[in-house]
């Protein structure tokens, strides 16, 4: 079985706290690395009431601080809203602080509405036209420094901070594998081209300094309980948020629902189900079948699980039953 790792936003309750949110996100990445997940990636999103990660690098450093072995890092950072030395920087901070532990995931969308992106690139609305320069521009502040360079990260110089491509598109896989870096596909929330871009990265995959071979994975949203039913209950939770984000209107992650009769027009039922058609919701038979299948179908390296859960028990329940799918 492939490595499984975790994919986090920190979901803000309603009526909780983000403050409440992050407390959550530690103790399940604490409970995750008894489990044997491999690594504990948050993502960067910004102005949106559910979410709790939009200081990425911060909320890493409070992951990996406290834990141990479980490799962390984002999934990703959203790299036109920001200057490469700058994530250079932060992401040289943090290896520095948990050796041997951080991932440095990008990705070229804003993570946000066009106004608060507009506000966060300060009149950069072309930035991501800029992506493939400037995730060259942040390899080169990790490569060690030479006589007469005037600008570098200190700390980063020098350090090894695995850099992955993040998309939802073809665009960043061919990138990855013109670049000879790791891929991750987004099927978790945008299905329809993951196998296109996955033979595309396979096959303009060009060994790099990084990597030999291509190395690919794919997230994917886990919703398991001790039964078909409790899960799919949990999976409401996910469903009320995603029609809210569509209606314009998105908010703290809802509570479950008996049924979502009547609380979705049949075009935003189709709209739901397109997007989460990869998702895996059942019993540990169902989610076990589910994964085995989807590993099978993509030829994947690495699978990433994910799921906003509302009651926090049932959510460390689901991460432990997707866990067993690993073994």
């Amino acid at each position: 079985m492939v490595p499984i790792s975790v994919l986090d936003l920190a979901p803000i309750n309603e009526g909780s706290t983000a403050a409440l949110a992050l407390h959550r996100s530690l103790d399940l990445a604490q409970h995750a690395e008894k489990w044997g997940y491999r690594r504990y990636w948050v993502a960067e999103h910004h102005s949106m009431p559910g979410i709790a990660s939009a200081a990425t690098a911060v909320v890493i450093a409070h992951i990996a601080a406290g834990t141990r072995t479980i490799r962390v890092g984002s999934g990703g950072i959203m790299l036109p809203n920001h200057s490469p030395l700058v994530i250079a920087e932060q992401f040289g901070t943090l290896e520095s602080l948990f050796p041997g532990r951080i991932d440095l995931g990008l990705g070229r969308a804003p993570g946000t509405d066009p106004l608060t992106a507009r506000a966060l690139r300060r009149g950069r609305p072309d930035a991501s036209d800029s992506f493939p320069q400037d995730v060259m521009e942040l390899q080169d502040y990790f490569r060690a420094v030479v006589p007469g360079q005037a600008v570098r990260a200190v700390p980063g110089a020098g350090l090894s901070v695995p850099i992955w491509l993040l998309g939802s598109s073809l665009f960043s896989a061919q990138l990855a594998a013109a670049l000879g870096l790791p891929y991750v596909f987004a099927s978790h929330f945008a299905p329809d081209l993951l196998g296109q871009a996955l033979d595309l990265y396979r096959g303009g995959f060009r060994p790099s300094e990084f990597l030999a071979r291509p190395h690919a994975m794919a997230a994917v949203a886990v919703f398991a309980a001790d039964t078909d039913a409790a899960a799919a209950f949990l999976f409401t939770s996910l469903q009320q948020s995603f029609v809210n984000l569509r209606r314009g209107t998105p908010g703290p992650l809802p509570p479950p629902v008996d049924s979502m009769e009547g609380r979705w027009t049949p075009t935003e039922k189709a709209g739901v189900d397109a997007a989460f058609r990869e998702a895996i919701v059942g019993s540990p038979q169902r989610v076990k079948g589910g994964v085995d299948a989807f590993v099978r179908r993509t030829g994947i390296d690495e699978l990433m699980v994910t799921a906003a859960i509302f009651d926090h028990g049932a959510r460390l329940r689901s991460f432990e039953i997707a866990a067993g799918t690993a073994s």
